[in-house]
């Protein structure tokens, strides 16, 4: 194709040309046009029904100018010049076709606007018919070298030369250039990665074509004859996809897709409705209701396969991201339930919340120590993967329990065990929690010294009092307790004796009322001297 001889033809490069002839010329028309309706009211609404009849015969021009540009390029498609018309003679026809609309535009759009220009409340009219003949002459500009189509390769196109032939041929170049051509046998290739696909379609011929088609590409290919089978089978085996005929006779396409979005369990399903019912309303519904794309009967199966393919692929990616999501989700979850092994669940709080610093004086805590008695001459005798075995039994044994009664581990030192009560949040109970897990505590060694050759004795010590609490380190932190509540505590525990629970006076007040106490004479504690002691034996 020259600039001296314009042959439509099917080659690409002819194709692309005039598609972008026609985006070129269209856009402006349409423009016109719109101005044009929108003129119309605004006449109408501001009482200037003098303004009307022209108003409207540009309307009716902008109309006829549309047409004739889907008529001249049409025509260029089909080849349907008459007999003996060259290309130049061609060429005359059409910017004739197209000037003359135009020139009525100008024309009657010129003289509304100097009718318009001295009326005070039509300066808005003014404005858009300036801008309606902006459109117009801008077009009119476009013409000649849109209708040339198209120069020789070799003629080098300008910033300047913009609507004008050497760029229309330009522009067509570098798309067919940049976008390879399909095969002919590309739509039947195998497919990258093969799915399961649902085709749901009344036509029987219409199913077997699509299911042939789908299993040259590698796909897994069920049919369903109507809404309600579709419906049932989805309910039962997974899909990747499904292809939906929009009319059939029991359910409609639209209703098996509003049900299918409107379930949990299928909404992420992607839908191609396919449907010989190509009209707007029809593919804004569909689209609305979330079908991913719409095609028209007849199909285009080049067209068919790469629409297949763009859904099939946002599906996988779309499964990716959710299973990607899911493990993001169980990490977080393991990483959360190790944070709380490490650190208590309000803690963990306050350090997602941006708090660097934690440190609080807690009123009124209770706290146990609990040490095996004799366990150093234990460990001597059992090897490392047998005493290791004893103390994870063992303290498992009892973290349950301080998950029971409510209480908070605060470490283990060795074989010895220390929990605390009271640090978060109003509990008046705290000495009550900490004393029954004390005596649950007893009662779980002796059931598990029945497991092992070595019977095990455990002593314990519980004080309540004011603690300091905080979050210590950085890179290995640890929640810890201070204060001379503690320390008795502990003093409490390592004064006490084998298989006995050793509580002081302030826990005694706490526990009096509820629990079987026996006062301990002539207690002396380090650092203390003589102090006041019970032994919790069980509830009353």
């Amino acid at each position: 194709m020259t600039s001296h001889d314009f042959r439509p033809s099917a080659d690409r490069s002819d194709r692309a040309l005039l598609a972008y002839v026609q985006q070129e010329l269209s856009a402006p028309a349409e423009a016109i046009a719109g101005y044009a309706e929108i003129l119309l009211d605004e006449a109408e609404r501001n009482g200037h029904g003098e303004f009307r009849d022209d108003l409207e015969k540009i309307h009716a021009a902008s109309r006829s100018l549309i047409d004739v540009i889907a008529s001249l390029v049409g025509r260029s498609r089909e080849a349907t010049r008459g007999p003996g018309e060259d290309s130049e003679d061609y060429r005359r026809h059409l910017r004739h076709d197209l000037r003359t609309p135009i020139n009525a535009i100008k024309g009657y759009g010129e003289m509304l606007r100097e009718d318009a220009a001295g009326i005070d409340d039509a300066q808005a009219l003014v404005s858009d018919l300036n801008r309606l003949l902006e459109e117009a002459s801008r077009l009119l500009e476009r013409i000649d070298g849109l209708v040339s189509f198209s120069l020789p390769e070799t003629e080098a196109a300008t910033d300047a030369e913009v609507g004008s032939g050497p760029v229309s041929a330009m522009v067509a170049h570098r798309f067919v250039a940049s976008v390879q051509p399909i095969s002919e046998n590309e739509a039947d290739s195998v497919a990258v990665r093969p799915s399961r696909i649902l085709v749901v379609d009344d036509n029987a011929s219409n199913r077997e074509l699509l299911k042939r088609r789908l299993e040259r590409q590698g796909h897994s290919v069920a049919l369903a004859e109507n809404g309600s089978c579709s419906l049932e089978m989805l309910r039962e085996a997974p899909f990747d996809l499904i292809l939906l005929d929009l009319l059939m006779p029991d359910i409609s396409g639209f209703d098996v897709l509003s049900i299918l979005k409107a379930d949990p369990a299928l909404r992420d399903i992607p839908v191609i409705v396919i449907s010989a019912l190509n009209e707007i309303d029809s593919i804004v519904r569909c689209i609305e209701a979330g079908a991913d794309d719409y095609l028209a009967k007849p199909f285009d199966p080049v067209l068919l396969r790469a629409r297949i393919g763009s859904s099939l692929e946002k599906k996988h990616l779309r499964d990716r991201e959710r299973e990607a999501l899911e493990a993001l989700r169980i990490e977080k979850e393991r990483s959360e339930q190790l944070l709380l092994n490490i650190l208590p669940a309000p803690i963990i709080a306050r350090l997602k919340s941006g708090e660097t610093v934690i440190a609080d004086h807690v009123s009124d805590v209770t706290i146990l120590f609990a040490d095996f008695v004799g366990f150093t001459e234990l460990s001597s005798r059992l090897s490392a993967p047998e005493l290791v075995g004893v103390l994870g039994r063992v303290f498992s044994a009892f973290d349950g329990l301080a998950l029971k009664f409510g209480v908070e581990k605060i470490k283990t030192i060795g074989d010895a065990y220390m929990v605390a009560c009271g640090l978060f949040g109003d509990r008046d109970d705290h000495a009550h929690a900490v004393a029954d897990m004390a005596l649950a505590m007893a009662e779980t060694l002796d059931i598990l010294n029945d497991t092992w050759p070595t019977p095990l004795e455990i002593r314990m010590g519980i004080n309540s009092g004011d603690v300091v609490a905080g979050v210590i380190g950085a890179h290995k932190f640890i929640y810890d307790i201070w204060g001379d509540a503690v320390n008795i505590a502990s003093r409490l525990e390592s004064n006490s004796l084998p298989g006995r629970i050793q509580v002081s006076a302030s826990t005694y007040e706490h526990l009096c009322r509820d629990f079987v106490l026996a006062p301990r004479d002539g207690l002396e504690i380090k650092g203390k001297g003589a102090m006041e002691a019970f032994f919790l034996t069980g509830r009353r």
